[in-house]
């Protein structure tokens, strides 16, 4: 059993409590950081419950005591409100992340983002990037795509993992890891399938400084 600490970032439901399930099966202790982080319904040993603020530097910095390994999956729900106002969540966090890792000297980070983020929008096909992104997801996806910047001049050991849209099931373990732009595209994929890429990313060093899109 790997003795890490892997702290979990937005792991109270959707993909990062698959997360959290998939790294306590890999052998990790997890701490698991989000607002609601008392209601996660599960019970082991190795997993730690911490009920906070990501955008709070104490709160962040506390949580990343003891911890070799942090992977962000925080998420925002697609509203009306989201969808036309956008959000800066993700831009926020991770400036609150990557400033209080550096003080802890924490230096792995692995952040899921999204295809449409960064270098990859209008990679995901014509439906998707011409109909569906611009109307609901484009402000959204400007705030992961500031996110990215935010990580890629950190000088932290990152990677941020664009997967397709995401869908419910088990891991099936049969997905596509597309690493060059020229085979960007858009797809589905299981939140389970991309939390089995995610810790796999936890002793694996061959994707730090790349921006894999992950599909089904």
């Amino acid at each position: 059993m790997d003795t890490a600490v892997v702290l979990i970032v937005g792991a109270s439901r959707g993909l990062g409590l698959e997360t959290i399930k998939a790294t306590l099966r890999a052998g990790y202790s997890v701490r698991a950081l989000a607002r609601s982080a008392h209601t996660i319904a599960l019970s082991d040993p190795r997993l730690e419950k911490v009920s906070g603020d990501a955008l709070d530097e104490a709160t962040v910095l506390k949580a990343l005591s003891g911890v070799e390994v942090v992977i962000q999956t925080l998420g925002v729900p697609i509203t009306l409100e989201t969808s036309l106002k956008g959000t800066k969540l993700f831009s926020g966090t991770s400036c609150v992340l990557v400033k209080q890792m550096r003080a802890a000297g924490v230096q792995r980070l692995i952040t899921v983002t999204g295809i449409e983020s960064g270098d990859s929008r209008g990679s995901a096909g014509f439906l998707h990037s011409r109909i569906l992104f611009p109307l609901i997801l484009q402000r959204i996806y400007d705030d992961k795509t500031a996110q990215e910047e935010i990580i890629r001049e950190s000088g932290l050991r990152w990677t941020l993992v664009r997967p397709g849209i995401l869908t419910s099931g088990a891991p099936s373990g049969r997905y596509r890891v597309l690493l060059e732009s020229k085979s960007w595209r858009g797809g589905f994929i299981s939140r389970a399938d991309v939390a089995d890429f995610l810790v796999r990313q936890i002793r694996d060093d061959r994707n730090i400084g790349k921006t894999p899109v992950v599909i089904g």
